[in-house]
């Protein structure tokens, strides 16, 4: 294994650190998906996960929610420690954990209902406002964060489905922002969407980070160098490399990273 600290330098950056993960393991039945995976994920940064498909970015994305919890076969071991606390402890509750680690899938996933109820949906089932001033808002600001209040003010009452990708996508954001997460995780968050839709979305992840720690996995390079400051290399269900953006990409340590970024892998 790498040494953790040389690889991210973690040890002389200054922001804290939100996700501590040692030692993590994942086996979906007799397949070992995630091989002994430590990293730190820094508050109030963007974190890629890169890699060819396959590889285990989106098994270890899933794993800081326990959303592999939903899966029969899928067996994770290992510390995942958010704030100090082992998120996959007895203890926790897994409904309440995915409210303070928000998710965003690769397909625009908005609930059939109206725009102002796929946000309010949250805020609702966690209790978050005592009355219907408080909701709306929540609401609002919600769509503030999503970048599409104003695209849609007028129309709450329309079905969150009518609007087009990129903006369904947006309010998708906003229903994960709903529920005042800490973390915000990003699964292939622009791969269903036009140029012109995934330029907003990833500008609006620039503007997230400065209230959250952000995951986000993507397959493509250019996204990766674009939004992120921190980039983990996923190869073969091994955490080859983690460390500053632009070092991953102008001058990689490992040659399997070197591989993939000039396309000779992958």
């Amino acid at each position: 294994m790498y040494d953790i600290p040389t690889l991210q330098g973690a040890t002389v950056d200054s922001k804290e650190i939100k996700f501590k993960c040692r030692d993590c393991q994942v086996y979906y039945g007799d397949n070992h998906a995630i091989k002994d995976v430590s990293c730190d994920l820094q508050d109030k940064t963007v974190t890629a996960f890169i890699g060819p498909s396959g590889c285990g970015k989106s098994t270890f994305l899933r794993c800081l929610n326990r959303m592999n919890d939903t899966i029969d076969v899928a067996r994770v071991t290992g510390d995942f420690m958010l704030d100090g606390e082992n998120i996959y402890d007895k203890k926790v509750d897994p409904v309440q954990l995915r409210a303070k680690v928000g998710m965003v899938f690769q397909k625009p996933n908005p609930f059939p209902k109206s725009i102002y109820d796929n946000v309010a949906y949250g805020p609702r089932i966690h209790g978050l406002a005592k009355n219907k001033a408080e909701l709306d808002e929540i609401v609002e600001k919600a769509l503030r964060r999503g970048a599409i209040w104003d695209e849609v003010k007028d129309r709450l009452d329309s079905s969150g489905t009518g609007l087009s990708g990129g903006q369904q996508q947006r309010l998708c954001i906003a229903r994960a922002v709903a529920t005042e997460p800490e973390v915000l995780l990003m699964d292939e968050p622009c791969s269903a969407l036009d140029p012109i839709a995934t330029a907003q979305v990833e500008e609006l992840i620039d503007e997230l980070r400065e209230n959250y720690s952000v995951v986000i996995v993507t397959h493509s390079m250019q996204q990766a160098a674009r939004v992120s400051q921190k980039t983990a290399f996923f190869h073969l269900g091994n955490l080859v490399e983690f460390g500053d953006t632009g070092q991953i990409f102008t001058n990689p340590s490992d040659p399997r990273t070197e591989s993939y970024i000039t396309g000779r892998i992958g």
